[in-house]
């Protein structure tokens, strides 16, 4: 395996973000002969998809093209191609398959009403994906390529961005040990490969109240582990209890530290916020609990309209005890929370409703996503036609 990586973000790249970095197997060099694939020219489709816009659920629609770059033994990724959607290959030994070396992303593209399309925080997933790396020794491509690769995906598939205040296109970037590998070590080939699916609500209720359930037996993550970066194993684990969850009609599981069993850490795949007296609490980032990009965009949202946002320990009991509850995460964005229970409790908040906070919130984050209001933070990025 080759040391000098292909994660050529710079330190400074890395260090002005607020994502933890764990030991490196990687270095990370500001003089990396990593180089990025940049596109001179991106190739576009421009027909419109024939779509029940209306009736857009959270599932995979098969679209025309994927992207695809490999990196080898020496540590640089190849320039990526842009190919049609369908199977790859990989071998029954690959590092992915066998020792669940990956990672994933998942961020969005929106169709604003003159027909151009906005892309949110792309830099923040690209700096993500290189933190995750470094915790699962594997390359990853710099922000430059990760963001270049995105929109090269996003314009071969401009068809299937769904119209305005239909829905989204999500775009879902992976980077897996695809080299083949039978002893336990890191993978010798990587790829790094992203697809796109038009969307609709990631909870059937939309932005009404959902119900969680507080998980008694099992942790989602421990001290030390991987459950602050986006490996694809941190998903599997959590299947079996959001499936007891969903079968006794809650919506999804919320879980608690492995240590003191009391203090909130995320639910299956959305970070978690209380509202008590107007102040706006979300459990710290320690290494535990992944750094959520809508979770950081709704803080800072928060921040600028005058919201005390606290970062810290929030104890099971102040959540039955808090004035309202809300989800955030890519595919949700904000979601109410109706009630949660917890060893058999049942606390419900704003009758149902909802809360004033996330919906002002809520709000006021799908106006900047969607370019519906004047972009103050900056953090939207339009393809150009």
């Amino acid at each position: 395996m080759a040391q000098n990586g292909c994660h050529a973000a710079t330190t400074n790249q890395i260090q002005n973000h607020i994502y933890p970095m764990p030991s490196l197997c990687y270095k990370v060099r500001t003089t990396a002969k990593c180089h990025a694939s940049m596109a001179t020219s991106y190739v576009e489709t421009s027909e419109v998809t024939d779509l029940d816009w209306e009736n857009l659920g959270f599932g995979l629609i098969e679209t025309d093209f994927m992207y695809v770059a490999k990196c080898g033994p020496d540590g640089i990724f190849s320039k990526g191609e842009v190919l049609p959607f369908g199977p790859i290959a990989l071998s029954p030994s690959a590092g992915v398959l066998n020792y669940g070396q990956g990672l994933f992303e998942g961020l969005k593209a929106y169709r604003k009403a003159d027909g151009s399309i906005l892309l949110f925080r792309p830099e923040e997933n690209a700096i993500r994906m290189i933190s995750g790396a470094e915790r699962m020794c594997m390359p990853a491509p710099t922000v430059e390529q990760f963001v270049d690769a995105v929109k090269q995906t996003v314009l071969a598939n401009k068809r299937w961005v769904p119209p305005t205040g239909k829905g989204s296109l999500y775009i879902r970037p992976l980077l897996i040990g695809s080299g083949a590998v039978l002893g336990l070590a890191p993978a010798p080939e990587y790829s790094f490969i992203i697809f796109v699916s038009p969307v609709g609500n990631y909870f059937k209720e939309g932005l009404s109240p959902i119900n969680l359930i507080v998980e008694e037996k099992f942790h989602r993550a421990s001290p030390g582990g991987t459950g602050g970066v986006k490996t694809i194993g941190n998903y599997a684990s959590v299947l079996r209890a959001q499936k007891v969850a969903k079968g006794k009609g809650y919506s999804d599981v919320l879980y608690l530290d492995a240590v003191h069993d009391k203090y909130l850490e995320e639910v299956s795949s959305c970070n978690i916020f209380v509202v008590k007296d107007n102040v706006i609490s979300t459990p710290a980032i320690k290494g535990t609990i992944l750094p959520g990009i809508t979770r950081k965009s709704i803080i800072e949202v928060a921040q600028s309209k005058g919201f005390k946002v606290e970062e810290r320990l929030v104890s099971v009991d102040e959540l039955l005890n808090a004035d309202e509850v809300f989800c955030t995460g890519t595919a949700v964005v904000v979601s109410p929370v109706g009630s949660v229970t917890y060893m058999g409790k049942r606390a419900e908040y704003g009758n149902q409703g909802v809360g004033v906070v996330s919906q002002q919130l809520y709000k006021s984050l799908t106006s900047l996503q969607m370019g519906n209001v004047e972009d103050w933070m900056g953090w939207t990025v339009q393809l150009n036609q």
